[in-house]
């Protein structure tokens, strides 16, 4: 459904900072622009290839109107998790690198039976969340 995100951003270099680790947990490296260099102060994780042809990616960037960036209420993107493992490095990557909880890593059966999930917002205040779905307990217990 969707071929990219993007989140505004005050700081590139602190969002950067930021996002590699957070990304890394969930398996995502920066995009590759070659050529595109004029995106300036726009930063990209995912994949992104033939200029954009082919993209599925999360951008953080400074605002084209020029104002100052702001998180929306209610505005949340979620990423998806591969495992309870990639949830929780997620979650210790956002608060070790200047984010902060909005939840911790956990089940929400009120969601569904296994919704396993991390709320963090990032330094602009950007809400994310890390799901990964199809297990009821911690992998070593659900065999």
């Amino acid at each position: 459904m969707f071929t990219y995100v993007c989140l505004g951003s005050s700081n590139i270099a602190r969002s950067v900072r930021f996002y590699d680790p957070l990304m890394a947990a969930l398996g995502h490296t920066r995009c590759n622009t070659p050529g595109e260099e004029e995106f300036g102060d726009l930063m990209g994780w995912g994949s992104y290839t033939e200029h954009g042809a082919h993209e599925v990616a999360l951008w953080l960037g400074k605002p084209f109107d020029g104002g100052p960036p702001s998180s929306g209420n209610g505005t949340m993107v979620a990423l998806k998790a591969t495992s309870w493992a990639q949830v929780d490095a997620f979650h210790a990557a956002a608060v070790a690198f200047g984010g902060s909880s909005e939840g911790a890593p956990g089940l929400r059966p009120q969601y569904n039976p296994d919704f396993y999930v991390a709320y963090v917002r990032d330094p602009d205040g950007n809400k994310l969340a890390a799901v990964c779905r199809g297990f009821t307990a911690p992998p070593a217990l659900a065999a």
